[in-house]
């Protein structure tokens, strides 16, 4: 991996940080969504969505490795949004992305996912989250579950 950067999200990088969401949020939904509402997820879409977190009070931050390869959004001490491009995964950005959010978090981290979203779950385990329990429905058949980062981890 050469000198990945992480700078804060502004309108100037909005449409490169929607089109890692993008890109990323579809291979990740791919399995388990219809093709129609995985193909809604375009850049245009997900520029939207990160404009209107952000509007909310998220803060978003892109990886550049030296190209825009991930995303992670961050709001009070909860990270939402980590997301890396398909073919940048396995190399170490995930893992930089996410002490990166716990560190914004203040070392207090709790985040969502789905629960059938094994790989994540792998990641977030190995980084010292663990699930708390919490848990609650998207849809008839899928729930979201809570993870937080174990006291005294550090996930780097």
């Amino acid at each position: 991996m050469s000198a990945a950067v992480i700078a804060p999200v502004d309108e100037k990088t909005v449409p490169a940080a929607a089109a890692v969401h993008s890109a990323a949020w579809q291979e990740s939904h791919r399995a388990f969504c219809t093709p129609d509402f995985v193909a809604a997820h375009t850049p245009e879409r997900q520029a939207a969505y990160i404009r209107h977190k952000m509007a909310e009070g998220s803060r978003f931050y892109i990886l550049s490795d030296p190209e825009p390869a991930g995303i992670v959004s961050v709001r009070d001490h909860l990270i939402e949004d980590l997301y890396v491009l398909p073919e940048k995964q396995g190399r170490g950005l995930g893992t930089l992305l996410m002490a990166f959010a716990v560190r914004e978090c203040g070392g207090e981290a709790a985040l969502w996912i789905l629960e059938n979203n094994t790989r994540a779950e792998k990641l977030y385990l190995r980084l010292g989250f663990e699930r708390t329990g919490a848990r609650h429905n998207i849809r008839d058949g899928l729930d979201e579950i809570e993870m937080r980062l174990r006291t005294g981890r550090n996930p780097t």
